[in-house]
């Protein structure tokens, strides 16, 4: 065994290195190594400009986004107190004022 990590895209363990990225001969896919060493140290959240965030914090929404199976919009500016940070596509749980408990995508948001 070569000590490379395996493919994230379809699990091939025959990645070879070309400077600073893994590539994957087998279904093309190029990942950066440092991306590799975030992965291992645990996941990192990060809002829409690179901040890392952590269990606690507060963010403001950067997008209007419509609340699915409702009317309800939460609107760009809504600053979320408290947030806790779970894996998922959406990782990031709160509670927002008005409406409830959620899930947001750290993408649509910003530290506080």
């Amino acid at each position: 065994m070569s000590g490379l990590p395996q493919c994230p895209k379809c699990n091939s363990e025959y990645t070879y290195e070309d400077g600073a990225l893994y590539i994957c001969p087998e279904c093309s896919h190029e990942w950066d190594q440092t991306q590799v060493a975030e992965a291992e140290a645990g996941s990192v959240i990060k809002d829409a400009y690179g901040t890392q965030l952590a269990d606690g914090d507060s963010v403001t929404v950067i997008k209007d986004l419509k609340v699915k199976g409702s009317s309800l919009v939460v609107k760009v500016g809504t600053k979320v107190k408290n947030i806790r940070l779970v894996g998922g596509d959406h990782d990031i749980d709160c509670k927002i004022d008005g409406i409830g408990a959620m899930k947001l995508k750290s993408e649509f948001v910003k530290k506080a």
